[in-house]
C-alpha cells in the first residue's frame, strides 16, 4: 500500500495527475484496503473451502443413476459396492455419490430421491481444531470417517446449515492428527 501511495504522489508531483485525481485515487485505495481488511476479519477462525468434495444422492436405483451419469456426462464409475447399493461417479476433482434411498427412512424424509448432503473439503485439516471451531459456533458436529470402506485418512464432520441442510466439512488427515492412520496399518 505504501508503494502504491508513493507512486501516486510521484505522479502528482510530476504533473501526471491533478489534485482531484490524486484525492480520488487515495480515497479508492483506502476503500479497497478497508474492504480487504474486513474480508480478512470475516474469514478468521473459519475454514477455507478448496473444493466440493462430493454430493450425495439418495436415489431409487443407483445402477440406473450410475449409467445415466456415466453415459451422458462421462463420469468415471469407482468404488461400486452392490452390498451397500452405491457407487462413486468421479469427474475432475469432484464426485457424486449415488446410493439407494434407505427404506427405513422413507417415511420420515419422503419416499423420493433427494440430495442427501453436500461435502466441502477444507484446507489444512486438523480434526481437533475443526471440531472445536464447529462447536464454538454451536453447530453440533458429528464425526464421519467414511467407515471401513471409506478412503484412508479421510475425516469429516456433518453439521446443519441455517436452513437445516446436511453439510459435511471434510479434509485429509495428516501425520500428527488424532485420526491419522499409517498406510498399511
Amino acid at each position: 500500500m505504501e508503494t502504491f501511495i508513493a507512486r501516486l504522489l510521484q505522479d502528482f508531483e510530476a504533473g501526471k495527475m491533478t489534485r482531484r485525481q490524486l484525492i480520488q485515487s487515495l480515497a479508492m485505495a483506502a476503500t479497497v484496503s478497508s474492504v480487504a481488511a474486513g474480508a480478512q476479519r470475516t474469514s478468521s477462525g473459519g475454514f477455507k473451502a478448496v473444493a466440493v468434495d462430493h454430493i450425495s444422492y439418495q436415489v431409487a436405483d443407483y445402477k440406473r443413476t450410475r449409467d445415466f451419469y456415466a453415459n451422458l456426462l462421462g463420469m468415471a464409475v469407482a468404488n461400486e459396492n452392490e452390498r451397500f447399493s452405491q457407487c462413486e461417479l468421479h469427474f475432475g476433482s469432484s464426485m457424486v455419490l449415488a446410493r439407494n434411498h434407505p427404506a427405513q427412512s422413507q417415511s420420515s424424509q419422503g419416499s423420493g430421491p433427494r440430495v442427501d448432503h453436500i461435502a466441502y473439503q477444507v484446507e489444512n485439516w486438523d480434526t481437533e481444531k475443526v471440531k472445536a471451531e464447529l462447536e464454538r459456533r454451536g453447530l453440533k458436529p458429528r464425526l464421519d470417517t467414511g467407515g471401513p470402506a471409506g478412503p484412508p485418512n479421510y475425516a469429516s464432520f456433518h453439521i446443519a446449515d441455517p436452513d437445516g441442510f446436511d453439510v459435511q466439512i471434510s479434509g485429509i488427515v495428516r501425520p500428527g492428527d488424532s485420526l491419522y492412520k499409517k498406510p498399511g496399518a
